[in-house]
C-alpha cells in the first residue's frame, strides 16, 4: 500500500515537473541603443500572430501563453524609435532568451512634424476649428487615425461626425475635457509637444484603464518624469499658419540615482500675424514633472504645467465681404497709431498642477491614484457700442440717450447689397460704399476714439468700450484606479472619479477708448429704465477700466462616478465588458440681478439641477488568424448635458432649458483587420444614434411672435428684431458610414498609404423649439421639421492616398492627396418651424408658396475639393547627437475652399427670407469659414 502510495507521489511529481519543463517561453528585455537605458511601453508583437504585449519600466516583457513555434518575429514600436524586427526560433517546451535587444531612435522625428502642426493650428481660435478631434487621434498608430488627424484636419473633419466631446483626454489619468461644453481645451498644454509624446490612444469604445470612455475613445498622455527617455532638445519652428516663429527647450533625467527623475521643458510661439489679417499669436509655455521612487512599490509624480496664450482672432463673413476682399480679410482689426489692433483677442492663463500616486501591491496588481487643481482666466475681448448717459426731465423721470454706431465694417447697412437695396434709384451710393470697404474695410480706432473723448467733454459717458467676457474657473479633481490580473486570462479595471467646478462668469472693462466711465445699462431697454438696468442692486451704475459689468454669476458643477471593466484573452478570441455610473449636478448663482429678470430669477442661487447617467458596452476580437481579425464594439450610455446647453441664458437668469434630460448614445462598429509584414489594414463599418441633445443659439432675428402670439410678443414683433436665444430641445441625430485605412511597405524604403471615410450624418427627429427674449418670455414654437438633414461639421466624405520614401541615409519625403466632399452649411432650426410660415394672426401667410419655400429652405452643399500636402526632411548624428530638420507644405496648389458655414437666423419668415434672395447678393445670406490656402511649416531640431 505505502509503495502504491510512493510510486503514485512520485508519478504526479514527475507529471509536474515535466509540465513546468515544457511550457514554452520568450523572455527579453528592450534598451535604448545610445544610452543604454531601459525602455518603458515598447509594444512587443509576435508577427503573423495576434499576441501582443508591452515591456514594463525595466524595460522587461514575456510571452508564456500559447506561445506559437518555429521560425518567428518579434516587432519593437514606441513612438520616437525605429520599428525593429528580431527573428527568433522557439522550440516545443524551450525558453528564448532575447535580452538586451537594442532600438534606435527615430532621427527622421516625423511624428514631431504632425503633432506641432495639429496642435498649434487647433490653437488658433477659430469657431470653425474649435470642435477638431485630430488631437485625439495624433497619437494612433491606425492609418486611418494618423490620416485623419494629419491629412483630414486642415478641413475640419469629425471623425464620424462627432463632435469631440465624445472623446476623453486624459493626462496621468486626470480627465482634461471641460465641463462647461465636454471638449478638451488644447491650449492649456499648448507648445509642449516634446513632452507630451507619451500617449495612448483607444479607439472608439475600447477599453481604457482609465475611464470608461465614449465613442470617440480616449486619449492619456503620460507625464511621468521617468518614462521620459534621458537627453535634452532645442527645436526652432517657423510657419505662416497660426504663428511665424517658435522656440522650445526640452531636457530630461531618467531616473537618476537616489530615485528622482525629473522633465522640464520650456518654449515661446510668437508672430505678428498668422494666415488671416492681424491675428497676431503670442505664447509661452512651461511644464514641469519630478518623480521620486520611494521603493519598488511606491512612487510619486508632480506634475506642473502653465501656457499663458494670446491671440488675434479671425471672422466668419459672407460671400459678399469674400468676393470683395479675399479668404485672408479679417473684419475685427484697424489701424491704430500705424499698427493694426484687432478687437476680437482670445486670452487663456489656466495653470494646471497634479500630483499622482503610482502603489505596485503585487506583480498582478497596481493603483493609481490622482489629484488635479486647474485654475486661472478664459477671456475673449469685443467692442460694446451701447454706451449711453443718463438723462433726467424737469418732472423728475429718467431716460437714456446715446450710443455709438455699430463700428463692425461689416454691419449690414455699410454693405453694398443693403445700399442697392434702399437707394435702387442711385446705385452710386451702393458704388461708393464698395469702393470704400475695398480702399479700407476695417475698424475705425480713431473714430471711437474721437467719439468717447467728445462725449466726456461734454459731461457724458463713453459711447464704445472694448470689454472682455471672462470664466475664471477653478476645477478639482481627485481619482483612483485599480488593475489587477485576477487569473492569466482575466484582467480587472475600475476606478472612482470625483470633479468640482466652480466657474465665475462676468464682463470686465479692459479700455473706455479714451473716456473714464461706462453707464451699466442695457442699450436695447433704454425705453424702460427697470428693464435696462444690468444690476438692480446699483442702478445706473458707472464702470470704469477693470470693473465688471453686463452680467456677473457664478456656476457650480460637481460629477461623481465610478466605473469597472474586465477584459479576458483566449487563444481565439479577446473580449470585455464594462459599465459605469455618474452624478452630475449643476446651479447658478447670480451676482447681478438682472432688470428683465428681477428678484431670484436671476439674483442669488436658482434652482440645483441633478443627473444620473449609466453606461454599459461590450467588445471581442476573434482571430480567425494571426493576420486576419474581426473586431466589434457596442455600447450603450446616458450623460448629463453640459452646463453650456442646459441653462437657456445663463448670462441673464436661472432659467433651466425645458423638459431638459439625460442625453443618450447608442454606439456599435465592426471592423476587419489584415496585418502582415507587408500590409497593415482596417476596414470599419459604424453606427451611433444621440437622443435628446440640447443645443442653444444667440442671434439677432427679424419677424419673431408670429405665433402663439400676445401682447409682450406683439410689441416685440413690431420692433426691428429681437435678440433672441434660441432653445433646440430633444434632438435626435444618426451617425452612420465605413472608414477604411490601408499601407503596404511594398520596398524596405517605400511604403503605399490611403484612407477613406464614408458617412452620413444627420438629424433624425423633429425636435422642440423654443425662443427667449428680454423682451418675452420663453415660449414653444413647436417642432423643428429637420429631420433628414444634413449635421454640419466638416466633410462627411473624405478620401486620401500617398507615399513616403524613407532612405537609409536619414532622409524622406512624403506626398499625399487629399478629396473631400458632402460638407453642408449649419441649417437655422427657427426657419424650419412654424414661425416660417405663419402671420401674427396665426394664419398661415397669404402668398406662401410650399415649392419656394421649400427651395428657400434647401441646405446648402459645399463644392467638392483637393488639396495636395507634401513633406520631407534630414537628420545627422553626429557622435552622440543628433541635428535635423523636415518641411511641410499643406495645400500645395493654393485650393480656395470653404471648411464651414451656417445659415444667420435674422429672416426669421418666409416673406423676410424671399425678399433678403431676391437679390443676387442677399444681405443676410449665409456665413462661411474658408480654409488656409497653400501654407508652410519649417522645423529644425538639435538633440543631445
Amino acid at each position: 500500500m505505502k509503495k502504491n502510495f510512493f510510486n503514485f507521489l512520485m508519478l504526479g511529481i514527475l507529471l509536474t515537473l515535466s509540465s513546468f519543463a515544457q511550457q514554452t517561453k520568450i523572455i527579453g528585455s528592450v534598451k535604448d541603443a545610445v544610452t543604454n537605458e531601459s525602455i518603458p511601453n515598447v509594444v512587443i508583437t509576435i508577427e503573423e500572430t495576434s499576441q501582443t504585449t508591452k515591456t514594463n519600466a525595466k524595460g522587461e516583457f514575456s510571452f508564456t501563453e500559447n506561445v506559437p513555434l518555429g521560425e518567428q518575429v518579434l516587432k519593437l514600436e514606441k513612438q520616437g524609435y525605429l520599428t525593429a524586427r528580431f527573428p527568433i526560433v522557439v522550440n516545443e517546451g524551450g525558453t528564448v532568451n532575447i535580452t538586451d535587444m537594442f532600438m534606435q531612435i527615430d532621427v527622421t522625428d516625423t511624428p514631431d512634424l504632425f503633432s506641432i502642426t495639429l496642435s498649434d493650428d487647433e490653437l488658433s481660435g477659430d469657431d470653425a476649428g474649435a470642435d477638431n478631434i485630430s488631437g485625439l487621434l495624433s497619437s494612433s498608430r491606425d492609418i486611418f487615425n494618423r490620416t485623419a488627424a494629419f491629412e483630414f484636419s486642415s478641413s475640419f473633419f469629425r471623425l464620424r461626425g462627432l463632435d469631440s466631446e465624445n472623446g476623453k483626454v486624459m493626462i496621468n489619468g486626470v480627465e482634461m475635457n471641460k465641463m462647461f461644453n465636454g471638449r478638451p481645451q488644447w491650449n492649456n498644454w499648448g507648445g509642449m509637444n516634446d513632452v507630451l509624446r507619451n500617449q495612448e490612444f483607444t479607439n472608439g469604445l475600447m477599453p481604457s484603464a482609465f475611464n470608461f470612455g465614449s465613442a470617440l475613445g480616449t486619449t492619456n498622455i503620460d507625464t511621468r518624469a521617468s518614462h521620459y527617455r534621458r537627453g535634452g532638445r532645442v527645436t526652432y519652428s517657423s510657419s505662416n499658419r497660426s504663428y511665424t516663429n517658435r522656440l522650445m527647450v526640452k531636457y530630461s533625467s531618467g531616473l537618476v540615482e537616489g530615485g528622482w527623475a525629473y522633465s522640464f521643458s520650456l518654449g515661446r510661439r510668437w508672430g505678428d500675424e498668422g494666415y488671416q489679417d492681424a491675428t497676431f499669436y503670442e505664447a509661452n509655455s512651461f511644464f514641469a514633472s519630478v518623480e521620486k521612487k520611494i521603493n519598488d512599490k511606491h512612487s510619486i509624480n508632480f506634475t506642473g504645467m502653465y501656457a499663458p496664450v494670446r491671440n488675434g482672432r479671425s471672422s466668419s463673413n459672407t460671400q459678399e465681404v469674400f468676393d470683395l476682399k479675399g479668404i485672408k480679410y479679417n473684419e475685427f482689426w484697424g489701424f491704430q497709431d500705424g499698427q493694426k489692433r484687432n478687437s476680437r483677442v482670445r486670452r487663456i492663463e489656466e495653470p494646471i498642477i497634479m500630483l499622482n500616486h503610482y502603489w505596485t501591491l503585487n506583480d498582478k496588481t497596481s493603483i493609481n491614484t490622482n489629484v488635479a487643481y486647474q485654475f486661472g482666466e478664459f477671456g475673449g475681448s469685443r467692442l460694446d457700442n451701447n454706451g449711453t448717459d443718463l438723462i433726467t426731465n424737469s418732472s423728475g423721470s429718467i431716460s437714456y440717450e446715446g450710443g455709438g454706431a455699430n463700428p463692425s465694417p461689416t454691419y449690414y447697412q455699410k454693405l453694398p447689397s443693403y445700399l442697392l437695396r434702399e437707394f435702387p434709384d442711385d446705385p452710386g451710393i451702393a458704388f461708393g460704399a464698395q469702393q470704400q470697404f475695398l480702399n479700407d474695410g476695417q475698424i475705425d480706432w480713431d473714430a471711437m476714439y474721437t467719439a468717447n473723448i467728445s462725449n466726456a467733454q461734454g459731461g457724458g459717458n463713453a459711447r464704445y468700450a472694448l470689454y472682455e467676457d471672462r470664466n475664471d474657473d477653478k476645477s478639482l479633481t481627485v481619482n483612483s484606479f485599480i488593475t489587477t490580473d485576477l487569473t492569466e486570462k482575466i484582467q480587472l479595471n475600475a476606478g472612482i472619479n470625483f470633479r468640482r467646478l466652480k466657474s465665475e462668469n462676468f464682463a470686465e472693462i479692459i479700455d473706455l477708448l479714451g473716456a473714464t466711465t461706462y453707464l451699466d445699462v442695457d442699450g436695447f431697454a433704454e425705453s424702460d429704465p427697470t428693464r435696462a438696468q444690468n444690476d438692480l442692486q446699483n442702478p445706473n451704475n458707472l464702470v470704469g477700466v477693470g470693473d465688471k459689468f453686463r452680467y456677473h454669476f457664478n456656476m457650480f458643477a460637481n460629477e461623481i462616478g465610478g466605473f469597472a471593466q474586465a477584459l479576458f484573452k483566449y487563444n481565439k478570441v479577446d473580449f470585455y465588458l464594462a459599465a459605469n455610473v455618474t452624478n452630475t449636478s449643476y446651479q447658478r448663482e447670480g451676482l447681478f440681478e438682472n432688470g428683465a429678470f428681477p428678484g431670484d430669477r436671476s439674483f442669488g442661487k436658482g434652482e440645483k439641477v441633478n443627473f444620473t447617467g449609466i453606461g454599459a458596452k461590450v467588445g471581442a476580437t476573434y482571430k480567425i488568424t494571426g493576420k486576419h481579425l474581426i473586431d466589434f464594439n457596442g455600447g450603450y450610455l446616458t450623460k448629463a448635458p453640459t452646463l453650456r446647453n442646459t441653462f437657456s441664458n445663463s448670462r441673464e437668469n436661472h432659467d433651466i432649458v425645458p423638459n431638459i434630460t439625460e442625453e443618450k448614445l447608442l454606439s456599435a462598429d465592426l471592423s476587419y483587420i489584415y496585418r502582415s509584414p507587408i500590409i497593415k489594414a482596417r476596414l470599419t463599418g459604424f453606427y451611433t444614434k444621440i437622443e435628446d441633445a440640447n443645443e442653444i443659439s444667440f442671434f439677432f432675428a427679424d419677424g419673431i411672435g408670429n405665433i402663439n402670439a400676445t401682447s409682450d410678443l406683439e410689441s416685440a414683433a413690431a420692433d426691428d428684431s429681437n435678440f433672441v436665444q434660441e432653445i433646440l430641445q430633444g434632438i435626435d441625430k444618426r451617425h452612420i458610414g465605413a472608414e477604411l485605412g490601408i499601407e503596404a511597405q511594398i520596398t524596405p524604403t517605400i511604403k503605399l498609404k490611403g484612407a477613406a471615410s464614408y458617412g452620413q450624418y444627420t438629424y433624425d427627429n423633429n425636435p422642440n423649439l423654443y425662443i427667449a427674449s428680454e423682451d418675452f418670455a420663453a415660449f414653444a414654437v413647436g417642432q423643428s421639421t429637420l429631420k433628414d438633414y444634413r449635421l454640419a461639421g466638416g466633410p462627411q466624405k473624405a478620401y486620401s492616398v500617398g507615399f513616403e520614401y524613407r532612405d537609409p541615409d536619414f532622409w524622406f519625403f512624403g506626398a499625399t492627396t487629399n478629396f473631400f466632399d458632402d460638407t453642408f452649411v449649419d441649417i437655422s432650426p427657427l426657419n424650419r418651424s412654424a414661425n416660417f410660415y405663419t402671420d401674427v394672426d396665426g394664419q398661415v401667410f397669404t402668398d406662401y408658396d410650399e415649392d419656394e419655400a421649400r427651395e428657400l429652405l434647401r441646405q446648402e452643399e459645399f463644392d467638392t475639393y483637393m488639396t495636395v500636402n507634401l513633406i520631407g526632411g534630414k537628420s545627422w548624428k553626429i557622435g552622440d547627437y543628433f541635428v535635423g530638420f523636415f518641411a511641410s507644405i499643406n495645400n500645395l496648389l493654393d485650393k480656395e475652399f470653404r471648411t464651414g458655414g451656417f445659415e444667420q437666423g435674422r429672416n426669421a419668415n418666409f416673406r423676410q427670407l424671399r425678399e433678403d434672395r431676391s437679390l443676387g447678393t442677399p444681405v443676410f445670406g449665409n456665413r462661411y469659414w474658408y480654409g488656409r490656402g497653400a501654407t508652410y511649416f519649417l522645423n529644425v531640431y538639435f538633440r543631445f
